[in-house]
């Protein structure tokens, strides 16, 4: 009888917290079951080479005709009135970002156990697309931070004047890490992802990333082509992580031309009915 009860007991919540995390964990890692993975693979792929192409020729044009240029049209570094530039340029700093989708994640992970049936099926499907907006900015990100080692390119007036082709390859060095530009990176990463999942929200997030890029100019931590270059990194990385989650069925499907869509998802009234009922005394 004893043993009868003891194999009756529900886990404890922190296992059961755990068996969450590691159910979220292999569901990424499962191998890809979409039938339609490698259309979606091949549309994906022309569509980054053609992006990557006209980016380069974009940031070819632009060190040679505006970066140098551009500098000497910014206020002077230091100038009071710039306070507002730096609050806004903090939203797109990659730790801030990423940091707080963790912190989200974390707050979903022990949550969702103590719930059950319907609540607990909406957290999970929001959990899934939350978990998507994470990777899809923390890989461009660390593939930002190494091309930025690898390039070297130095940033605005580092060697004492206005050079576009300021360059010191594989140097590591915070002075010689301007391209591309990381908050332009996480912005544009962050702006895509939110919109894959909600595409209304489309307009606000490009108006996010351009504010961000914008104020990076201004406080001449980049020139104009690190920005453009950041923007490629982050929507190329996105892209990256919508494919891997597709492929998995997770959050996104894949039509018949191998373009990539969203599934539906949680609306933000059931999210608000989950957080009273999770949050009920």
């Amino acid at each position: 009888m004893a043993a009868h009860r003891r194999a009756d007991t529900p886990p404890s919540y922190v296992v059961r917290v755990l068996q969450l995390l590691g159910a979220s964990l292999l569901q990424l890692a499962r191998r890809p079951s979409h039938s339609r993975r490698a259309e979606a693979a091949r549309s994906g792929a022309r569509r980054v080479l053609i992006l990557t192409a006209l980016v380069a020729v974009a940031v070819a044009v632009l060190m040679v005709a505006l970066d140098v240029h551009e500098i000497g049209w910014m206020p002077a570094r230091g100038t009071a009135w710039l306070w507002p530039v730096k609050i806004v340029t903090d939203f797109g700093k990659a730790t801030y970002v990423l940091w707080t989708l963790l912190a989200a994640l974390l707050a979903l992970l022990l949550i969702t156990p103590r719930l059950a049936g319907w609540s607990r099926a909406v957290l999970l499907a929001f959990g899934t697309r939350l978990q998507f907006i994470f990777f899809a900015v923390l890989v461009p990100v660390l593939a930002g931070e190494v091309l930025k080692g690898a390039i070297g390119r130095g940033r605005p007036f580092v060697g004492g004047e206005a050079n576009a082709f300021n360059f010191s390859y594989w140097s590591w060095n915070e002075a010689y890490s301007s391209l591309p530009s990381g908050h332009a990176t996480t912005s544009f990463a962050l702006a895509f992802a939110v919109a894959a999942v909600w595409p209304r929200a489309r307009g606000v997030m490009i108006a996010y990333a351009l504010a961000i890029a914008v104020s990076r100019l201004v406080l001449l931590a980049h020139h104009p082509s690190d920005v453009v270059a950041g923007a490629l990194t982050g929507v190329v990385g996105a892209m990256a992580v919508r494919y891997w989650f597709a492929a998995r069925h997770l959050a996104f499907t894949i039509a018949r031309d191998g373009s990539v869509a969203a599934l539906p998802g949680p609306s933000w009234s059931h999210l608000k009915r989950v957080a009273r009922e999770a949050f009920a005394p």
